[in-house]
């Protein structure tokens, strides 16, 4: 019998939208374990996740049972919902439109997984809006920059 099989690494990145309402540092490992539960939902699993209050980052084996796009709808919509029952402060919370995501081959996994892992540290000195100009540009993903933060 014939099996698909599939290794799909995924980098995503989503960003809160307008920046209005962001991820407080005490509630991220709850945030990021909300993602995780999305994720094995789905069939995919973590291989990392991090962020800062504005913005996350995913690194994770996509299923073959499900389209990339679905799955961050999935964690984009389930997240919202799931947020804004938490407290009064997420009452306005919400996701960027648009994310950024890309495939990694197995031989850059531990330098991405190494990059989220560093991604306190790195925002000390790069804004979220470079970091994000640099992997569009990295990935030669096209975008018009009237519409990255809308």
């Amino acid at each position: 019998m014939i099996k698909s099989l599939s290794k799909l690494y995924v980098h995503a990145i989503l960003h809160v939208k307008n920046n209005n309402c962001t991820i407080r540092p005490e509630d991220e490992l709850r945030f990021y374990a909300f993602i995780n539960g999305v994720l094995i939902l789905n069939e995919s699993s973590l291989i990392v996740i991090n962020g800062t209050e504005n913005h996350i980052h995913v690194l994770c084996v996509v299923s073959k049972n499900i389209s990339t796009a679905n799955l961050l709808e999935d964690i984009m919509e389930d997240t919202r919902r799931w947020t804004k029952s938490l407290d009064i402060h997420y009452q306005n919370f919400e996701w960027q439109n648009d994310y950024c995501c890309y495939s990694v081959s197995k031989s850059r996994l531990k330098n991405v997984q190494k990059f989220i892992e560093d991604q306190k540290e790195i925002h000390k000195t790069q804004t979220f809006e470079d970091e994000y100009r640099q992997f569009l540009n990295e990935n030669e993903i096209d975008y018009k920059e009237e519409y990255l933060w809308s």
